[in-house]
């Protein structure tokens, strides 16, 4: 018969008290309440971070939890604010974008002092360009196409684009790289779509999600891997949404958070992805929200600004994983 022991080289202790450092995964008998416990994952949380200053939606986002930059978006007009983030507080950035937009498909594995903004919309679908250096935007070299509402990774210099649509109803699946100069064409995605979630780098980016038909609003929980070469179909996310949020830093480390459903029906549901599966967080979103900024990794990351049931809002929060709690386990 195969025991405790026999996997873990060690047998279950029993002791009068929980211990008060216990390790990942470790197991003990509590002999004073008689119950058997362990330390166990409990999913990660949000935390309320500092208001925008500037009350947006459908804005794009980059860097770390602790040095982000979040800039355009709909408040509601066209906007092309910039602000950034100490871990604390906002603080607008006297260097506006040349292009007020709403929906710049960011990269965010950019910084605060290196962002790229790409496409967007501000009554035409735009195919302009701009980078950030921590004082101002310079426009660079224009997309061949536009890819509103598209998904985006990477950085400054090493960005994909993919997705989103370039003339209603159109949607596309059409992919392009940058290298910091110019635009290449890359392999095109599995399945056309807009408002979708994503995150990772150039040759390691993750789509998931979305909207597959503009005139219907249906959605999807598809979700794709791309390695450099090509698009792979992965396993689902399990809510269905459209214009969520991620972050990660690779295709195989990820997390999804907020989006709508036809309704529309705001979610605050919260997802994490291992590179193979996703796995629904016990916890979600202080504020469900869509259209929002988002970056980081999966376990530090930041949202900020967004549309909520509410109206468009400036609340950030901060997400941390992992996080460990002592649980009573049930043998049955």
């Amino acid at each position: 018969m195969t025991t405790f022991k026999g996997i873990r080289g060690t047998a279950i202790q029993v002791v009068s008290s929980d211990p008060s450092n216990p390790e990942e995964g470790q197991i003990w008998y509590n002999s004073s309440s008689g119950t058997l416990k362990g330390y166990v994952s409990v999913g990660g949380a949000f935390a309320s971070g500092g208001n925008l200053n500037t009350a947006r939606s459908a804005l794009g986002s980059a860097g770390t939890q602790t040095a982000a930059i979040s800039y355009g978006g709909n408040a509601p007009a066209y906007s092309g604010a910039t602000e950034t983030y100490n871990g604390t507080s906002w603080t607008s950035s006297p260097g506006s974008m040349n292009t007020a937009r709403g929906n710049p498909v960011p990269a965010p594995q950019g910084t605060q002092t290196a962002a790229l903004a790409s496409s967007g919309y501000n009554g035409s679908f735009l195919t302009s360009v701009e980078k950030y250096n921590g004082t101002s935007w310079t426009s660079v070299t224009s997309m061949p196409t536009a890819a509103y509402i598209g998904g985006g990774s990477g950085t400054q210099t090493a960005a994909l684009v993919f997705g989103g649509t370039n003339a209603v109803p159109a949607l596309v699946t059409t992919t392009h790289s940058y290298n910091g100069t110019n635009w290449t064409s890359a392999p095109s995605m599995n399945t056309a779509r807009y408002r979708l979630g994503s995150n990772g780098t150039q040759t390691s980016a993750l789509a998931y999600g979305g909207t597959t038909n503009f005139a219907t609003g249906t959605n999807t929980n598809a979700t794709e891997e791309y390695n450099g070469s090509a698009w792979t179909s992965k396993n689902n996310l399990n809510t269905t949404r459209s214009g969520l949020g991620g972050a990660g830093a690779s295709s195989s480390s990820a997390i999804a958070f907020g989006g709508d459903n036809p309704g529309p029906s705001i979610t605050t549901a919260t997802e994490l992805w291992n590179g193979t599966s996703w796995t629904s967080n016990p916890t979600g979103l202080a504020t469900g929200r869509f259209l929002y900024g988002s970056c980081g990794t999966k376990t530090l990351a930041l949202i900020s600004g967004g549309q909520a049931s509410t109206g468009i809002t400036t609340s950030t929060e901060e997400w941390t994983d992992p996080s460990y709690a002592t649980k009573t386990i049930t043998v049955s």
